[in-house]
């Protein structure tokens, strides 16, 4: 039984601050997945949600919520919530039940309404909550920890803010060739420097904005999609979606604790390292293989460890590849074609959705003018809040 399921399907609602609501925007990229599948809302047998929790309580049943606003029609229903994994989470539920046989279609869809500013933890008291604690008890802010990543690149690996300011060079190149993007304009590396302070050394143009999107999905069996007219479509061959191993033996916020090496052997890669390579496992492919990736770039600072947990480098090496132009069109990997969070910032649950949808536009050859030449395979890289994972491989 191969593992593979097809994307039929993807659409988007254009990034940005539109000021309505996060149905909206979800509903408008499920209608524009289903016109690219060529199939009609009631041939969907069943649709996953991923959740938003500034949605209330219609936020909370994303699943549910997306289904009534496209018209009741007996569709399964799923919703699934792991802060910014929660895309990934989605597409494999969505996968699971395509390949248990209990559904040929599934619509995967993912939006958000974001705040101004940085994202803060829902209200209440939760002292068991790590994200709630280390804004609380720490007062560290999402950009706070971005620049925290940062000092330690430059301490450990010798990365300076100009590095740093080349990757936003790189993607908002990139994005101003993205009609979905939020942010269309190039800058230049001065424009960066010349930019407010947020989280020394990170500052404004170093750091992802909060936006409005939505992205989704139709994915279905391979031999649905033949009987359908695609007898070769993208394919979706791994999600990751694995768990921390301790002890952690470098802080990892949001998360501030680790447990001890007394039970349990250090673990031989990072988390975020752990994610790709399960991937990579699943897959039965390597970073040899990439044709590009789309990576989680909240911060410039972090897409660089990117490269070194997606293992396109040595550990310490991701400025250098960035120096050479490996990352860039044109180069061995290109990462982030589509601009990444740098051009889109974050709607939380769509991020993950997106991220595959450039993939698939890549893989077909249909991302016009930031076509990556003779692209074949495709890697995303993302990580929720908690330890959730998240990858997808996809191939053509």
């Amino acid at each position: 039984m191969t593992a593979d399921v097809a994307v039929l399907g993807v659409g988007m609602h254009p990034w940005g601050k539109w000021g309505r609501g996060f149905v909206e925007y979800g509903v408008a990229a499920a209608r524009a997945a289903l016109a690219d599948a060529g199939l009609d809302w009631r041939d969907v047998d069943a649709v996953v949600g991923a959740d938003t929790v500034r949605g209330g309580y219609p936020g909370y049943v994303a699943g549910a919520t997306f289904a009534r606003a496209l018209g009741w029609q007996g569709a399964r229903v799923t919703s699934v919530y792991a802060a910014c994994a929660s895309g990934a989470q989605a597409i494999d539920a969505a996968r699971t039940r395509i390949l248990a046989g209990l559904a040929d279609t599934v619509l995967v869809v993912g939006a958000d309404a974001a705040p101004k500013g940085f994202f803060r933890p829902a209200g209440g008291d939760r002292p068991d909550d790590p994200d709630w604690l280390r804004f609380r008890v720490l007062g560290a802010t999402n950009p706070a920890y971005f620049g925290l990543y940062a000092r330690r690149r430059m301490a450990v690996h010798g990365d300076t803010p100009d590095d740093f300011a080349q990757v936003k060079v790189k993607n908002a190149a990139m994005g101003a060739l993205n009609p979905n993007a939020r942010y269309r304009k190039r800058v230049t590396a001065q424009e960066v420097a010349a930019s407010a302070v947020v989280a020394d050394p990170l500052r404004l143009l170093d750091i992802c904005a909060t936006s409005d999107g939505g992205a989704a999905l139709v994915l279905s069996g391979l031999e649905f999609a033949r009987r359908h007219g695609s007898a070769d479509p993208v394919r979706i061959r791994a999600v990751s979606t694995v768990t921390p191993r301790y002890p952690s033996t470098v802080l990892d916020l949001p998360d501030i604790a680790t447990d001890s090496s007394a039970a349990v052997y250090p673990a031989g890669a990072s988390f975020r390292a752990s994610i790709a390579a399960a991937a990579y496992e699943e897959a039965g492919l390597g970073p040899e293989d990439l044709s590009l990736a789309e990576v989680y770039d909240l911060s410039t600072a972090l897409e660089l460890q990117w490269y070194e947990d997606l293992a396109l480098c040595g550990e310490g090496e991701g400025a250098k590849l960035l120096r050479e132009g490996v990352t860039a069109p044109g180069g061995r990997i290109p990462v982030n074609p589509s601009g990444g969070l740098a051009s889109f910032g974050e709607a939380v649950p769509a991020q993950a959705i997106a991220q595959v949808c450039e993939l698939t536009w890549q893989l077909r050859g249909q991302a016009g003018a930031r076509q990556i030449d003779g692209a074949r395979v495709g890697i995303t890289a993302n990580q929720g809040l908690f330890g959730h994972g998240s990858a997808v491989v996809a191939v053509r």
